[in-house]
C-alpha cells in the first residue's frame, strides 16, 4: 500500500507546474541563488523554496494539506493534535507551555532540562519549581527525577500546575513516566515532556515506550535528531482530555514565523511517512547496529559503557540503547580528548563531557559504511589503551551545582543589568543563562545567586574547553547581572 505523502506531494506538484514567481523570496526559485549555494542545494530544492502558496496551505490556520500531514501524524503517535514546528524542539517547548499555563503558574522542573524551557520562563511569566535530579557518580552524569522526590514536592507546593520532564535524556535514560503521570494527573496538574531525543520511540518493543503511550498530556520531539527530517524540526504533541487544542495552537502561531519553510515542513511529512510504512524496522536497525558496536567496544580494556545496569536505580525506568555513551576516563583521557581523536580519525560523536563519549545511531547507520566506521572506532579506542595511562580521578568541580533563585526569570530579564568579570561575580545575581553545549543545560538562569560553588563549576567547563552557550560574553570572561 502506497503511503501518502499530501504535503511533499502538494509541494512536488507545485514544482512541477514551472510557475513564474512574482513574489517572494527574492532568489525566484534559485535564480539568483550564489553559485555555490545552488550548486549545494540543487535546482530541484531551490525551486522549491516557496513563499506561501494557497495550495501548499498555511500552518496559522491549516485546511488543507498541511492539515491532513499534521493529522496523519497524530494518528500514527497516538495524539489528539500535532502540530509541525520549524523552530526545533526549543520553539515547541516554548509553545507546549505557554499552551498549557498562564503567567505565574508555577512548574516543577528538573534542573537538568534543556536551556530552551528558561525562554518560555521568560515569554510566559512562568515560576520554575526546580527539581534535582537523580546523579550516576560513576559516569557523571544526571539520571532522571525519582517518583517519591516529585511526589515529595507536589505535596510541598499545590500550586504547581505543571510538571516538565526531560525523557529520555541525552544519554537515553527513561523516567517512569507512567507512574509520574498517574501521580499528576491525580494532583490535577499537567505533564509535559521535553521528548526531543524520543521521536523514534513506541514503535518497537526494543526500545522504551514513548511519552504519549505512558499518559503524557503533551511532548515536544525533534524529528531531526533521530529520524528523517531536516535540521530545526520538529513536532509538537498533545491530547486534549486536559489541554486546550485552541489554545495551544495559538500558542504554536504566535511562536511561529508568518513565512515557514516548506522544505522543513514537507521533510516532516516525509518522516512521518517512513515512520508508517516502517517504524519497527527502522528503530530495530537502529538497536542492531548500536549493539553490535556496544559490542565490539566491550572487548577493550578500560572502556565502560552504560547498559541495561543504570536500570538498578529506581529512577531510571528505561534506556535507549541507541545512544551508545562510553566512559572514557579509565583510559586515562577526558571524553574531549577521545572525541578530538576521533574526529582525526574521521568520525565526529554527539557529545563528550569529562568521563564520556556519546555515539549516537539511527536506522541511517544501517549502510554499507557501517562496519569500517565501526572498527575505526574500536581501533581508536584500542591505541589509547595501548598508551597505558592512569585513569582519571573525578574533578571535584564536575557535579553541576543547584543554584538558588532570587527573583524570577522574567524579573531578572526586564531588569537593568551590567556585565562584570566572571572572577567578580560572587554574589551577584545572573541576567542571563550560560549552558554548556552539549547538552545544553543551564549551569545559571535569569534571576539566580551566582555562588563559588558555580563560578567553580563553569571555570571547570570552561577549562575542559566545552563549549559555552548564552552568554553575552561567549568566551564567558564577563557574565551579565542584575545592576545594583
Amino acid at each position: 500500500m502506497k503511503i501518502r505523502k499530501p504535503l511533499l506531494e502538494a509541494l512536488n506538484h507545485y514544482e512541477r507546474e514551472k510557475i513564474y514567481p512574482c513574489h517572494t523570496p527574492g532568489h525566484k526559485g534559485g535564480r539568483g541563488f550564489a553559485a555555490e549555494l545552488k550548486s549545494c542545494l540543487g535546482s530541484t530544492a531551490a525551486a522549491m523554496d516557496v513563499s506561501l502558496m494557497s495550495e501548499l496551505d498555511d500552518l496559522h490556520c491549516p485546511s488543507g494539506c498541511l492539515k491532513e500531514a499534521q493529522e496523519m501524524t497524530a494518528a500514527l503517535y497516538g495524539s489528539d493534535r500535532c502540530f509541525f514546528a520549524v523552530n526545533g524542539t526549543t520553539g515547541a517547548i516554548h509553545a507546549m507551555l505557554l499552551g498549557a499555563l498562564k503567567p505565574n503558574d508555577r512548574l516543577l522542573v528538573p534542573r537538568n532540562s534543556h536551556r530552551a524551557v528558561a525562554g518560555a520562563l521568560v515569554l510566559g511569566g512562568l515560576e520554575a519549581v526546580f527539581l534535582e535530579p537523580g546523579y550516576d557518580r560513576n559516569f557523571g552524569i544526571a539520571t532522571q527525577p525519582s517518583l517519591q522526590d516529585i511526589e515529595e514536592a507536589l505535596a510541598c507546593d499545590p500550586e504547581i500546575k505543571a510538571v516538565l520532564l526531560t525523557t529520555p535524556n541525552y544519554y537515553g535514560l527513561t523516567a517512569d513516566v507512567a507512574a509520574i503521570a498517574d501521580l499528576v494527573h491525580r494532583r490535577g496538574a499537567f505533564l509535559l515532556v521535553d521528548e526531543a531525543h524520543g521521536a523514534h520511540l513506541g514503535f518497537s518493543s526494543f526500545l522504551p515506550p514513548s511519552a504519549l503511550q505512558q499518559g503524557a498530556d503533551a511532548c515536544a520531539q525533534s524529528t531531526h535528531k533521530t529520524l528523517g527530517a531536516l535540521t530545526q524540526c520538529s513536532w509538537l504533541h498533545i491530547r486534549t482530555e486536559r489541554l486546550d487544542a485552541e489554545k495551544m495552537a495559538s500558542a504554536v502561531s504566535l511562536l511561529t514565523s508568518t513565512s515557514p519553510n516548506y522544505l522543513l515542513l514537507s521533510s516532516l511529512d516525509a518522516a512521518r511517512s517512513q515512520l508508517e510504512a516502517a517504524g519497527s524496522s527502522m528503530v530495530e536497525a537502529a538497536a542492531r547496529v548500536a549493539l553490535e558496536l556496544r559490542r565490539k567496544l566491550q572487548s577493550v580494556t578500560g572502556l565502560e559503557l552504560l547498559d541495561e545496569k543504570v536500570l538498578a536505580r529506581g529512577e531510571v525506568a528505561g534506556y535507549d540503547c541507541t545512544k551508545v555513551t562510553v566512559k572514557v576516563s579509565g583510559l586515562g583521557v577526558t571524553g574531549m580528548e577521545a572525541a578530538d581523536l576521533l574526529r582525526q580519525a574521521g568520525i565526529a560523536v554527539e557529545l563528550a563531557d569529562f568521563n564520556n563519549v556519546l555515539f549516537l545511531l539511527t536506522y541511517a547507520d544501517d549502510n554499507p559504511e557501517i562496519e569500517a566506521i565501526m572498527n575505526k572506532i574500536e581501533k581508536v579506542f584500542r591505541t589509547i589503551a595501548a598508551m597505558k595511562l592512569p585513569p582519571l580521578g573525578q574533578p571535584a568541580a564536575i557535579r553541576m551545582p543547584f543554584p538558588a533563585a532570587v527573583m524570577t526569570a522574567r524579573e531578572a530579564f526586564w531588569a537593568e543589568t551590567e556585565n562584570v568579570k566572571l572572577a567578580e561575580a560572587a554574589g551577584r545575581i545572573a541576567a542571563e543563562q550560560v549552558s554548556f553545549y552539549p547538552p545544553g543545560i543551564p549551569v545559571i538562569l535569569p534571576g539566580e545567586r551566582l555562588t563559588g560553588e558555580v563560578l567553580a563549576y563553569c571555570r571547570a567547563l570552561l577549562n575542559l574547553r566545552i563549549p559555552v552557550s548564552g552568554p553575552v560574553d561567549g568566551t564567558l570572561k564577563k557574565i551579565r547581572v542584575i545592576k545594583l
